[in-house]
């Protein structure tokens, strides 16, 4: 006797509404797992960069304080020479005044020369005109 396969339980074929609803489904799934991963990514990146910055800062207090002491040692060695140490110290502080012009001057300078990223407008320009057919 032979045996005739019997039909089974009929499977649906998804309708195109079903699988789109699907993609749209995946696709969003997708996206949030990405957002947490760079969510996740970022938290750590920040704590680095929190501990890194609190360092700097605390050297940069440290070269500060270390500037101070530098002024006044500066200043207790022109007293050497003979001068009273109030206009050694007021040596020091003119010299800071001018060290401070001159780098603000610099600093001027270099201000002045920035302007626009004009490369990156032109180009953006372009990519409006082919995007737009102009």
């Amino acid at each position: 006797m032979s045996t005739i396969p019997q039909p089974g339980p009929e499977v649906e074929e998804p309708t195109i509404g079903r699988l789109v609803a699907d993609a749209t489904r995946d696709v969003s799934t997708l996206i949030h797992g990405e957002i947490e991963l760079a969510k996740s990514e970022l938290k750590a990146s920040v704590r680095a960069g929190t501990t890194g910055l609190g360092l700097f800062a605390g050297a940069a207090l440290l070269v500060l304080l270390g500037l101070v002491l530098l002024s006044i040692a500066f200043a207790e060695f022109l007293t050497m020479t003979g001068l009273h140490p109030a206009w050694c110290f007021l040596i020091v502080f003119v010299v800071y005044l001018l060290i401070a012009g001159l780098l603000a001057w610099v600093g001027l300078k270099k201000v002045k020369q920035a302007g626009p990223p004009r490369k990156a407008i032109d180009e953006a320009k372009r990519s409006k005109n082919v995007l737009t057919g102009s």
